[in-house]
């Protein structure tokens, strides 16, 4: 009796299936995707074993108040530099396991939000000038309204495309 084959994953099981019938730019996309995601992977696991490396040891030995305001807007930063590239290498993965063509608009800004939050957690408020902070908050304001006109969007063209399966053909 022959020995199960091991499944090689869900990325190259799409791959497989679909190679075949991809044009060309097709699938020099897929492979950008699948490059650009074992890069970014390899920047994440880097990323966090800095962190581990750097900041587990001073936690344990107490050199560093993880209660004190600047060390933690350090450390909060740190981790949520690492959510950031976390969703940056998820919108690609889509694009890879072909769930999505291209980069969808709404992931680009929802990352952007992302490192807006990020920013306002490392903002020195005492430094910074009133101006700056009243730009970024701006910028964050429009990014969010942007983020939700692109989310009924697609919520109304989901339902649209529920009751009229046709309506769904002209979609992005």
């Amino acid at each position: 009796m022959p020995s199960p084959r091991r499944s090689p994953g869900p990325l190259l099981q799409e791959t497989s299936e679909h190679w075949s019938l991809m044009n060309h730019y097709e699938r020099f996309e897929h492979v950008v995707a699948f490059i650009l995601s074992v890069i970014i992977a390899l920047v994440i696991a880097l990323a966090l074993l800095q962190l581990l490396t750097r900041v587990v040891p001073l936690l344990l030995t107490g050199a560093i108040d993880p209660l004190d305001h600047e060390v933690f807007q350090g450390l909060f930063g740190m981790i949520m530099t690492l959510l950031i590239a976390l969703e940056f290498k998820h919108s690609i993965i889509r694009v890879a396991l072909r769930r999505e063509s291209i980069v969808q608009v709404k992931t680009v800004v929802l990352i952007a939000l992302l490192a807006q939050s990020r920013k306002f957690v490392v903002l020195d408020s005492k430094v910074t000038e009133a101006q700056t902070i009243a730009a970024l908050a701006l910028a964050t304001l429009v990014l969010g309204i942007v983020y939700l006109l692109l989310r009924e969007r697609d919520d109304r063209l989901t339902k649209d495309h529920r009751t009229r399966p046709e309506a769904g053909l002209g979609r992005e």
